[in-house]
């Protein structure tokens, strides 16, 4: 190896300095939770006083050494450079575990932390920093998350052991080998074996979510938080799990119901962004009757959410004590699969007439398509007017928000069925009203 040098001109000790500092800061994020995590673990122990091993200094320093080692490698084109500055790093962790160990303390948490900041710090001293602050928060956010993580393995059983890996076979094996080519020529071809497993993958991932919400931070809160972070992806699935667990969890009914709607809520407003982004005229058009949609669900959330009388988290928790349930997801997946194919075959024996009740058949089982269609038609060669394609995705809204409106009037309980008649028929005769009324 020939040691040479390093001569660099401004610009590139700008940029170098530059992946340094974000190699600190990276490290610095990653310290500043290990110092006060061991602070906290120090007040409520029997030794105030004992010494922390790595502290936000160190771990910052790490993070710097972690840039440098790259910076060096590239620049004297010499991996071994790196390969020694990594392997310091590591006995220095080693040391700290085995200087602990004596102690009692046989955790390797901060020690892993450190080597996973020298990473972190490589990745920005070859100036990939979206990958740098990915690995440092994910770091601290996971390091950060520990009372929720033991709370959560407290509270499961071998069941759920089990139900989590049937799940990720599904999910990691069996789905990645379903076809995706489709099932037939038109208008079979809207649907292949693996979109009909994804949506079941998705059901079941949907659920696991909702179950580690509910078991973390109990029935009450976790439920909405599915119901929110569900509809940003599918609020049909939102609305299917919710609609089952309802059959099963009598005095959770509002809080459920509320889920729901939350979900929907995301869904409107996902809709304006969508098409905001594609084609930001058709939101004037579209603020309107889909922002009144929205307002009525989120309204009748807030309704159900101040006037609950659930059951306590003890009893929610019981109630879902099992997150996955494969029955209700396949036969949702199989349902999903019928209604693509409908939905393409009335828009082939239509043709170009049926703008509307293409936009009413696709509606019923995805939005987000016919809007980005719609939007793009209407921004591109003009092949349909802006009015059109805005009155298009209002229909397919209402028919998005009458099918599972239907699913729970088919597959929940009575008394969310009762809930759910009043924001149904608002949000739909509000969103169509303002269209085609007014």
């Amino acid at each position: 190896m020939n040691l040479v040098l390093l001569a660099l001109d401004d610009a590139e000790v700008t940029t170098t300095l530059g992946r340094l500092g974000v190699g600190l800061a990276a490290g610095l994020l990653v310290g500043l939770q290990r110092q006060y995590a061991g602070q906290v673990e120090a007040r409520n122990s029997e030794r105030p006083d004992a010494d922390l091993f790595a502290g936000a200094r160190s771990f910052a320093l790490i993070g710097v050494l972690g840039g440098l080692g790259a910076v060096l490698a590239i620049e004297l084109d010499a991996i071994a450079v790196y390969i020694v500055v990594f392997a310091l790093v590591g006995l220095f962790a080693a040391l700290g575990y085995w200087v602990l160990s004596r102690r009692g303390d046989v955790g390797i948490t901060t020690e892993l932390a450190m080597v996973v900041t020298f990473i972190a710090g490589t990745f920005a001293g070859r100036g990939e920093f979206r990958i740098a602050a990915a690995i440092a928060v994910g770091t601290t956010a996971l390091l950060a998350l520990k009372p929720y993580t033991r709370a959560f393995v407290d509270r499961i059983d071998e069941r759920d052991v089990i139900a989590t890996l049937q799940f990720a076979v599904l999910a990691a094996l069996i789905l990645p080998i379903l076809p995706t080519e489709p099932i037939g020529d038109a208008p079979f071809d809207a649907a292949s074996p693996f979109k009909v497993g994804l949506m079941v993958v998705f059901i079941l991932g949907l659920s696991f979510v909702g179950y580690v919400a509910i078991k973390v931070v109990g029935a009450r809160r976790g439920i909405p938080v599915t119901g929110l972070l569900g509809g940003l992806l599918s609020s049909t699935a939102v609305t299917l799990t919710m609609a089952e667990r309802s059959k099963h969890a009598a005095g959770l009914t509002r809080t459920l119901t509320m889920a729901v709607l939350l979900a929907w809520g995301v869904m409107y407003a996902r809709v304006l962004i969508v098409a905001g982004v594609v084609n930001g005229e058709m939101v004037s058009g579209l603020w309107l009757p889909i922002g009144l949609a929205g307002v009525t669900v989120l309204a009748f959330a807030a309704f159900l959410w101040f006037g609950r009388d659930d059951a306590g988290d003890g009893t929610a928790e019981q109630e879902f004590s099992n997150p996955f349930s494969l029955g209700p997801a396949i036969k949702f997946g199989l349902l999903y699969g019928v209604v693509l194919i409908g939905s393409k075959a009335l828009s082939m024996y239509l043709g170009d007439a049926g703008v509307y009740v293409g936009a009413l058949a696709s509606g019923a089982t995805d939005v987000d398509a016919i809007t980005i269609s719609m939007a793009q038609l209407s921004r591109g060669d003009g092949s349909v007017s802006n009015s059109t394609a805005v009155n298009a995705v209002v229909l397919a809204t209402a028919s998005n928000t009458l099918v599972k409106g239907g699913l729970i009037w088919v597959g929940a309980s009575r008394e969310m069925r009762r809930w759910v008649v009043a924001p149904v028929l608002g949000a739909v005769a509000l969103s169509v009203a303002a269209t085609f009324a007014i």
